[in-house]
């Protein structure tokens, strides 16, 4: 769900729509959002030399191809889900990332970098890779005063079920709480509302267990009544966002239920069971091992059961309506106070919380959308931690040093209108940008020609104002499968001459697969409305111009990307992918081959567009 493109200023989140990209300018991305299944797709064989598998660059026709790694690994993967196999799965992802590398089917450009300031008289966590929208602020300390004040962005709701940005989420998090968490943003899974949990040997039936000290706002304690209320809100409440979430696999936890003819799940046939006042036991359609970090999610938030009657069985105490922005009732160390509409949101401490309670009595949020409104109220101290809009920011003045989680921590100015020096954390958000292809409609040759004349930290320093960190993996750091160790020796290995743009690199590709600048080959990179977008497509355009590939540039409403995306009508373009919970397969799924078949896109198949399934070797499967 986070968003990365947006600087924690956040917009939406849902599947696919515009984000407000950092440098002043707009990116979209498919965002870690998807509904759909994905699906096996069809084999997709082609052997014609069209897509670089005709030897000419360096790929035997008779053994496998990097499509065949990848999907054998994907395949690995999905094949043992079980706890004890997480090494063998480990090992999987990293062989895919390895494939998509050496196919350069896609080439990573940047991974989104969020920034947050903070005057000195607060003490706050430091946040992680998920984002800050994760954080409880009952930990966070204001040395002289008894409220923390924050800006917000515009939100209407304060429904979990509907909470599809990460603005309404950091309200959300202080009211609600869920059965797991992230705590601060840092993607590592602990208990919140959960003590204990079985899984069986399958992996689809899990028991998970309650805390018994928990209270609502109200006074009535937690049960796993609740829980199955508010799970089944879900899928059954037609004001729900999130309902392909709790069905699906592996974008979701893949509970089971029936449908009727419309699709629409039946009600109370959501398989999760109370087998007794502080546990539930939930059937899935198949192993999940990723159910922990699935159900942190806010949509899965629990409020008393019969709260709210819009699911068969439940009048209500509340209309909808009132729950949506007047009322709330959660777990959670703040209470609601007051929600304003475009104005403003106060949260109010809650004495009786089962955990640590809140130094401060109340948290508001003052609801401002114009960047240099925003600054203004930060520079008078309004805003006790804020954001800083690119048009103020000088990297200059970050002092900054990177700790055991690769975030940058250290301070901030004085610097331009900041006439004093603040707090400072920089975090690589678990978010991918970057340029892919359609391998079916590319050649090889070409596609490591470009990755070869990239040079990242330039592109992210000129077009980005260096608020990014190079990417050169699709994976982010944060997620690496086998931690910061593993993913430095990954970079190691990067066979494109990292941190330089090498055009004779290139040059060398093209001319191995008779590629040169007397027969040269046109290509076209179609990037959405973005101006920084289309700023790094002309770098990429000169940096490979006179190698043999004549690169043209166009741009395209992200709808008709999109649409063009599906029907197989691209070669290369730009696209992003955003992480709601940091499960590796929730983001490589994209890149099995097999779900890449535009063919039989959108029913079937939710890939990158990447026609990844041609290039797949029909004696080697």
């Amino acid at each position: 769900m986070p968003d990365p493109a947006n600087g924690e200023a956040v917009e939406s989140t849902k599947r696919r729509r515009l984000l407000g990209l950092l440098g002043g300018g707009a990116a979209v991305s498919i965002a870690g959002c998807s509904d759909q299944e994905p699906s096996d797709g069809s084999d997709g064989n082609d052997t014609d030399g069209e897509d670089g598998t005709d030897g000419e660059d360096g790929e035997d026709d008779s053994g496998p191809t990097n499509a065949d790694k990848a999907q054998t690994a994907w395949e690995r993967a999905v094949n043992n889900p079980l706890p004890e196999d997480e090494e063998l799965r480990q090992e999987a992802y990293i062989e895919m990332e390895e494939a998509v590398r050496d196919d350069a089917a896609v080439i990573p450009l940047y991974h989104s970098l969020t920034e947050r300031f903070w005057y000195d008289y607060v003490d706050v966590p430091l946040t992680g890779a998920l984002g800050s929208h994760w954080q409880q602020l009952n930990t966070t300390t204001v040395e002289g005063d008894s409220e923390l004040n924050l800006i917000a962005s515009t939100f209407d709701e304060l429904d979990p079920i509907m909470s599809t940005d990460t603005e309404s989420s950091r309200v959300i998090t202080q009211i609600y709480e869920n059965l797991t968490a992230f705590p601060n943003g840092v993607p590592e899974i602990e208990n919140q509302l959960l003590d204990e949990y079985e899984v069986s040997e399958d992996g689809t039936t899990w028991t998970l267990t309650l805390r018994d000290d928990v209270q609502f706002h109200d006074g009535t304690d937690l049960t796993a009544q609740d829980v199955k209320y508010s799970w089944r809100r879900t899928v059954e409440s037609e004001f729900s966002e999130r309902a392909g979430f709790t069905l699906n696999q592996p974008v979701g936890l893949g509970i089971d239920a029936e449908t009727d003819d419309d699709g629409n799940v039946v009600p109370d046939s959501l398989a999760v069971e109370v087998v007794d006042d502080y546990t539930i036991e939930i059937q899935l359609v198949g192993p999940n091992p990723d159910v922990l970090d699935v159900i942190a999610y806010s949509s899965f938030a629990v409020l008393p059961e019969g709260y709210v009657g819009d699911i068969e069985g439940y009048d209500g105490e509340v209309t909808h309506q009132e729950f949506s922005t007047e009322v709330a009732n959660g777990t959670g160390p703040f209470e609601l106070g007051e929600f304003n509409v475009d104005e403003d949101v106060t949260v109010l401490r809650n004495d009786d919380y089962y955990g640590e309670v809140a130094s401060v009595e109340s948290v508001h949020w003052e609801i401002i959308e114009d960047s240099q409104a925003r600054w203004t109220y930060a520079l008078e101290q309004n805003a006790d931690i804020f954001e800083m809009p690119t048009f103020a920011y000088e990297a200059s003045a970050v002092n900054a040093e990177a700790d055991d989680r690769g975030r940058q921590v250290g301070t901030y100015g004085p610097a331009g209108e900041l006439d004093e020096e603040v707090n400072y954390v920089g975090v690589s958000e678990i978010s991918t940008f970057y340029f892919a292809f359609n391998v079916a409609n590319t050649e090889r040759a070409v596609r490591q020609a470009i990755a070869y004349v990239m040079n990242k930290e330039q592109i992210v320093q000129e077009v980005f104002a260096g608020r990014g960190t190079p990417a050169y993996s699709f994976l982010p750091p944060a997620i690496w499968p086998t931690g910061n160790d593993g993913y430095n020796d990954f970079l190691d290995q990067y066979p494109y001459s990292r941190g330089e743009s090498d055009p004779q690199g290139a040059q060398s590709a093209l001319e191995e697969a008779g590629i040169s600048s007397d027969d040269p080959v046109d290509m076209t990179l179609t990037t959405y409305e973005s101006e920084v977008f289309q700023t790094a497509g002309e770098l990429v355009r000169d940096l490979i111009s006179g190698t043999g590939v004549n690169l043209s540039l166009e741009t395209a409403q992200f709808s008709v990307l999109q649409s063009r995306g599906e029907d197989g009508d691209l070669e290369m373009y730009s696209l992003g992918w955003i992480w709601s919970w940091p499960a590796v397969p929730y983001g490589m799924f994209q890149l099995e081959p097999r779900n890449t078949d535009t063919s039989t896109m959108p029913t079937q198949t939710n890939g990158f567009y990447l026609d990844w399934q041609t290039e797949l070797n029909e004696e080697a499967e």
